[in-house]
């Protein structure tokens, strides 16, 4: 059996589901990295270039990790997902990158995603790629769409209030309509930033938990449904022409102006030219919204010493002004 490798990294956290579904329902067996350590971080800090960001350096480690293990690597070229929209330009040349980065690769399927003007080149990305794995139209076409109902699966238990790194789990089981975001919590964060510097575990150094086990309800980009990002994003003087830029600005924006958190805490990778305008762009609507924010920028010098002083500074810093907020202003 044909044997694909999936790196745990970038938009993995995005689409893995989906392309689990695809290439599994073509008989392909997927082989998915393990999970960011030491070992994968060094690997792939010694093979990419200095200037990468620390997801970039990652991703090269997953690709470290698999490429003695399976026929292929799929590192798909997402240039566009939404018409008149690009993603981060490290994405759109990342095969290329990693091609040039590490040797002795077994071949790389680098299917084009672009919808920057239509929908009709993706789906022709689709069969292109099937057809690559000797499979027949027919064949692609089931796999496709049993991939956009997992898809579908996915984003309903994002939309209900589940973490990523939980509905990837959980979503091709049998589950019941429940509504994950109605347990009682002390304090409600959102934690924003890219998908991939906020899920990965080993990169942020398990923010995302150790909220949680402070009874911290976590909110991220990807629970927002589209319609309210778009709705949010829209209201920016000028059209933000990055999708997942949107994504950022747009549920940020949502949050803060609903009034629905107590706080943020920006997850950013040091290097990441997008991130320095949306920072920007997050901070100064919290600012205007009296809501505390925090940034937390993340390279392969950061520690974690330093990571959970800040973290337990905001939290507490939330707590206190929940409770004497009447008296003295804590955002002041």
């Amino acid at each position: 059996m044909c044997k694909i490798g999936i790196p745990r990294g970038m938009f993995f956290y995005d689409y893995f589901p989906m392309w689990k579904e695809f290439f599994q329902e073509l008989g392909i067996e997927i082989i998915v990295s393990s999970k960011t350590n030491k070992e994968i971080l060094n690997s792939g800090i010694s093979s990419c270039v200095d200037e990468a960001c620390l997801p970039v350096k990652i991703f090269h480690g997953h690709v470290q990790y698999l490429k003695d293990k399976v026929d292929y690597i799929f590192i798909p070229r997402i240039m566009s997902i939404d018409k008149m929209e690009y993603c981060c330009p490290k994405v759109l040349g990342l095969p290329d990158m990693v091609r040039c980065s590490i040797e002795k690769l077994p071949p790389i399927i680098d299917t084009q995603i672009n919808l920057r003007k239509s929908n009709t080149k993706y789906k022709k990305a689709i069969y292109d790629t099937g057809k690559l794995l000797g499979k027949d139209f027919w064949e692609v076409k089931k796999a496709y769409k049993k991939a956009e109902k997992s898809y579908e699966r996915y984003t309903y238990l994002l939309n209900k209030g589940v973490v990523p790194i939980e509905a990837i789990k959980i979503y091709d089981k049998v589950f019941k309509d429940i509504n994950y975001s109605s347990r009682h919590n002390e304090l409600t964060i959102m934690v924003v930033g890219h998908s991939y510097a906020i899920y990965d575990e080993y990169l942020n150094m398990n923010l995302v938990s150790k909220l949680m086990s402070n009874n911290i309800k976590v909110i991220t980009p990807e629970m927002i449904n589209k319609d309210k990002i778009n709705r949010y994003s829209n209201k920016l003087p000028k059209r933000m022409f990055w999708t997942h830029g949107k994504k950022i600005v747009g549920s940020a924006f949502s949050l803060i102006k609903e009034q629905k958190i107590d706080g943020i805490i920006y997850l950013s990778s040091f290097g990441c030219g997008m991130d320095s305008v949306l920072v920007d762009l997050v901070e100064r609507k919290a600012i205007k919204e009296e809501i505390p924010f925090t940034l937390l920028t993340l390279d392969e010098q950061t520690g974690e010493a330093g990571i959970n002083t800040r973290i337990e500074a905001f939290i507490d810093m939330m707590k206190w002004r929940n409770r004497d907020e009447n008296n003295i202003s804590a955002f002041r």
